[in-house]
């Protein structure tokens, strides 16, 4: 597929996809100076569902330092993961498929945290959110929070702190700190 109909059918922006090719995020290479992205690849890799049950996780966040302690912590507890910065992001793949549980940052360079909260919990009530911020005393989170009840971790968040959230919620978290 191009770049173009990897949006399409990812549903996220054309920067986006190609911001993901560069860094890696997508199963794609350059022919001829255009990058090409197998479907089938994308369908494996990054839209699959695990067939052996481990459970699959979406981080909402727009910070590459707290994006690389969820991928080496949930990599080491044993979890599927997909990190992505935006909420247009993040709807596009919880539209293809199920989450587990969601860590999801109140500011995003897109999308308000409770709006995006709110479409997620839409198609999946169910679904455990756990909001990670910086600002405990904001009105997104206080907006959050009149829904109903939710976990909150605050930033910075520490390795032992996401591992206790991580059992709390009824997954099995990991033994082995991350360094």
């Amino acid at each position: 597929m191009t770049v173009k109909e990897t949006a399409e059918y990812l549903r996220i922006p054309l920067p986006t996809v190609y911001y993901l090719v560069q860094r890696g995020q997508l199963p794609a290479i350059q022919i001829g100076g255009r990058w090409r992205i197998k479907r089938s690849l994308l369908d494996r890799d990054i839209l699959r569902k695990d067939e052996a049950g481990q459970p699959t996780v979406l981080v909402v966040d727009d910070d590459p330092s707290l994006q690389a302690l969820f991928k080496q912590y949930l990599k080491k507890a044993g979890f599927g993961r997909i990190v992505v910065g935006t909420g247009a992001e993040a709807l596009a793949y919880a539209d293809k498929q199920d989450f587990d549980l969601v860590f999801l940052d109140l500011k995003l360079p897109d999308i308000p945290g409770d709006e995006l909260y709110l479409k997620l919990k839409e198609t999946r009530p169910d679904l455990p959110i756990v909001i990670i911020t910086g600002y405990p005393d904001s009105d997104i989170l206080t907006k959050i929070l009149s829904i109903g009840p939710v976990t909150v971790l605050k930033k910075p968040i520490e390795f032992e702190q996401l591992n206790r959230t991580v059992r709390q919620l009824g997954h099995k978290g990991t033994d082995v700190n991350v360094a």
